[in-house]
């Protein structure tokens, strides 16, 4: 069993537990058709109770060793701006990469910065040897996300997902444990 989900610090991020108290903030952010289509499974619309919902399965499958989820938050402020976390696979020793980040910080770093602390902490805590990613080819600058922590691109599946009666394209990207190194430190 983990112990308490740890708050990481990076330059200028906290990347702490979502507690229920981020409810409301989390629907206005996520709640945003421009990120639910971005991602495989964020509803939209974000209805009322959704993210008490989800928030409320953190602690037990953290603790269960089954996944981590970090809120984004701007140390700076505290201001909530995003979402990262690690679902893990036990029998296979891996974890899948997710993450979303509000409109109004796209294209300011936030979401790299965040992820690369998150694969740094998870590779140890959670003893995996990879941890993978998708995204759908029509978003490359979650793609540019990717990259700049360090992962590399595995290939393309064509319409390996239907999102809103849709086939998308997606790329699959990976990162093991032995490679963590030759993440690029740089933006």
């Amino acid at each position: 069993m983990m112990k308490n989900q740890p708050t990481l610090e990076t330059e200028r991020l906290l990347l702490r537990p979502f507690s229920l108290g981020d409810s409301s903030r989390v629907r206005d952010l996520a709640g945003e058709r421009e990120i639910a289509e971005n991602t495989a499974t964020m509803p939209h619309p974000y209805e009322e109770g959704m993210a008490e919902e989800w928030i409320g399965t953190h602690k037990p499958r953290y603790e269960a060793g089954e996944a981590v989820h970090f809120a984004i938050c701007l140390r700076e402020t505290g201001a909530l701006i995003g979402a990262v976390g690690i679902e893990v696979n036990r029998n296979h020793d891996r974890g899948e990469l997710g993450y979303w980040i509000g409109k109004p910080y796209w294209n300011q770093n936030f979401c790299t910065e965040a992820t690369r602390e998150v694969i740094l902490y998870a590779f140890p805590a959670f003893e995996l040897n990879r941890i993978g990613a998708i995204h759908y080819t029509r978003n490359p600058a979650s793609g540019r996300v990717m990259q700049k922590a360090g992962m590399r691109l595995e290939g393309v599946r064509h319409q390996a997902m239907k999102r809103w009666g849709e086939y998308v394209d997606i790329a699959c990207y990976g990162i093991l444990q032995k490679d963590i190194a030759l993440a690029d430190p740089g933006d």
